[in-house]
């Protein structure tokens, strides 16, 4: 089939060339199915994400049917049970986790963690008789911070978490840079990048120091594990103190009167004094030349 006769020979080469396209497109297609395959099993196995504020209540929606033992665990450590429901109660073995009995029974196993912060975040299951039947990632939402700043101020950065982060700068001034790590904080390890070796450090908090009117803009708190923004802090830094008007303020008492313009002045103040001076004198001069001499007794 791909060899051709040519002048009495078989032409080879050209029955090589077939066979080889005919191999690329097999593979082609193969590797697509496969990544169409892998696609698919990963957009199927998603889990819902329920995101809320920090301390606020959560609940993890779980619905199905189930005659035995409803338990929540965290995926991480499935030992680890943090309430549970049966045909005859409900019970928090961890206090800040709860289920309701009622909506049990109507099949609907949502779990309630009454106040979610940081170490609460992560990726919750929902078995029954230890059979997995939901799963749910939580997240917190990114507190956010506004600060107005004078210019050699320290701007401290709370990291709340002990997974890997990292800081990243960005300017709020059109063309200004974006997106510049400042660091990356891992547990008590502190990796500056190197143009902020010298100005941040870290303690209970992160310090940035020396901050400068160009350092105004967004600092974010990024969780690099789960890829989840902590904190968001605008700064603004103003020349001398956190009043936007302060630029103003400085131009008004930098003003200073020339050496020349405060000797006139000087001069002016004692002309007015002695001509002021020298009006009363003739005021009383005048008034005594008209008054009547007096007798002599």
């Amino acid at each position: 089939m791909f060899l051709k006769q040519r002048g009495g020979q078989f032409d080879w080469d050209s029955g090589r060339l077939r066979c080889s396209t005919m191999v690329s497109y097999v593979f082609t297609l193969s590797v697509l199915l496969l990544l169409n395959a892998t696609l698919t099993a990963v957009c199927e196995s998603a889990h819902p994400v329920v995101k809320v504020e920090y301390n606020g209540a959560a609940v993890l929606p779980c619905t199905d049917t189930c005659s035995g033992v409803i338990r929540w665990t965290p995926f991480s450590k499935s030992s680890d049970f943090l309430a549970e429901c049966d045909q005859t109660s409900c019970r928090s073995v961890k206090e800040g986790y709860q289920m309701i009995y009622n909506q049990y029974l109507q099949g609907d196993f949502s779990l309630i963690i009454t106040e979610a912060d940081y170490s609460k975040r992560g990726l919750y299951v929902c078995d029954c008789d230890g059979k997995d039947l939901c799963e749910v990632q939580l997240q917190i939402e990114a507190l956010k911070t506004t600060l107005q700043m004078k210019v050699g101020d320290s701007l401290l950065v709370k990291l709340d978490v002990s997974d890997k982060v990292e800081v990243i700068y960005s300017s709020t001034e059109e063309g200004g840079p974006s997106n510049i790590q400042i660091c990356t904080v891992e547990k008590r390890s502190l990796k500056p990048t190197d143009k902020y070796t010298h100005r941040v450090s870290l303690s209970s908090v992160l310090e940035l120091r020396g901050m400068t009117e160009s350092d105004s803009g967004v600092y974010t708190v990024r969780d690099i594990l789960n890829d989840e923004i902590i904190r968001i802090y605008t700064v603004t830094v103003h020349g001398d103190s956190g009043d936007p008007k302060a630029h103003e303020k400085k131009q008004n008492s930098d003003y200073q009167l020339p050496g020349w313009g405060v000797a006139l002045l000087v001069v002016l103040v004692v002309l007015l004094v002695g001509s002021a001076v020298g009006n009363l004198v003739q005021w009383r001069n005048r008034d005594a030349a008209q008054m009547p001499p007096r007798d002599v007794l």
